[in-house]
């Protein structure tokens, strides 16, 4: 294989330490930066509320993720059950506070995995799995163990505990995390995670020190590196500014790849606030768009000719040549 993903050279003795760590953080539970303290491994809840087993919303091919992660043949994604965080405004609050899903054994998602692989997808898309950490790592080794060989995509919040990541490193190819907020106070007020904006920066800068900036394939096709979402909020509740001042600061802009979201719609309980009880205005949107790129940050940057069609969007990349190892 060319690229070959970073499990595939793990020793079962690896995979085992690995899955000891996360079990040690779950027992008292530390999963998440929450640190609840909760025994999840007998079945105690905490503030996700998610239970000691695998539940899973959904897993399929997804065509709509980046180009570089859904490729020509699909992005092989599980949605996972319950969350973190608890956004006012989540776009999937089906899937994060209602917990819409299904119980799924660990060698039950280890042949999902091999299905989705033999469908053709370039990749496997663990989306919001932190708070299952040590059972999804017995089904990733049981999936290594029957063959699986395309990268694991890790989509998550950008609220992640370091000692998880730590866990991840050897593991995660691709890291596609969210950088929600650039203020506490707004972190604090639609997500109850007042921690969030020092825990996201610190979690995107260990993601980064693990798999560097995004390189594809000849085909386009991610294989390693890092991607960052930014979702803009209406009213400028993101605290887009400060987002980019941080990235400035921290990295080289050239090592950075942006997905500049515009999809917010105001679900769940947004309405309860009229700064965020709306549609997002495309002015709202160019204004940000216009910060990243004046930062010199490339990625993928969303058209909005119409606001009533935002659901119909092409991504477009700043740079015509593709990010490549240099």
């Amino acid at each position: 294989m060319l690229h070959a993903p970073s499990y595939q050279f793990l020793s079962p003795a690896d995979w085992d330490d690995r899955i000891r760590e996360a079990d040690r953080l779950a027992g008292a539970c530390a999963l998440c930066p929450r640190k609840c303290g909760v025994n999840r491994l007998a079945g105690e809840k905490g503030f996700c509320k998610a239970p000691n087993n695998l539940i899973i919303s959904s897993i399929f091919p997804h065509h709509g993720e980046e180009p570089p992660i859904s490729g020509t043949k699909g992005s092989g994604t599980v949605f996972f059950s319950y969350c973190t965080l608890k956004c006012l405004f989540c776009q999937n609050y089906q899937i994060s506070h209602e917990a819409e899903g299904r119980g799924y054994s660990e060698s039950e998602l280890a042949l999902q995995c091999m299905n989705l692989q033999e469908q053709g997808c370039h990749n496997i898309n663990l989306v919001t799995a932190a708070h299952f950490l040590p059972w999804l790592l017995r089904a990733l080794k049981a999936a290594a163990g029957l063959g699986l060989s395309i990268p694991i995509v890790y989509n998550n919040g950008g609220y992640e505990a370091p000692e998880a990541i730590d866990i991840l490193n050897g593991i995660v190819d691709i890291y596609l995390p969210d950088m929600k907020y650039g203020r506490t106070e707004d972190a604090r007020m639609y997500s109850h995670a007042k921690d969030y904006v020092e825990v996201n920066q610190k979690a995107v800068k260990a993601m980064f020190r693990q798999v560097g900036h995004i390189r594809t394939d000849e085909s386009g096709v991610a294989y390693r590196g890092l991607c960052i979402r930014h979702l803009v909020l209406p009213s400028g509740r993101a605290g887009s500014e400060n987002i980019v001042e941080f990235l400035l600061d921290s990295f080289d802009p050239q090592d950075l790849t942006i997905s500049l979201m515009a999809q917010y719609t105001p679900m769940y309980r947004a309405a309860e606030f009229p700064e965020i009880g709306r549609i997002l205005r495309t002015d709202e949107y160019d204004h940000v768009k216009r910060m990243f790129e004046q930062a010199g940050i490339a990625g993928f940057y969303q058209e909005l000719p119409q606001l009533n069609d935002r659901f119909c969007i092409d991504f477009k990349k700043r740079k015509s040549e593709p990010l490549t190892d240099s």
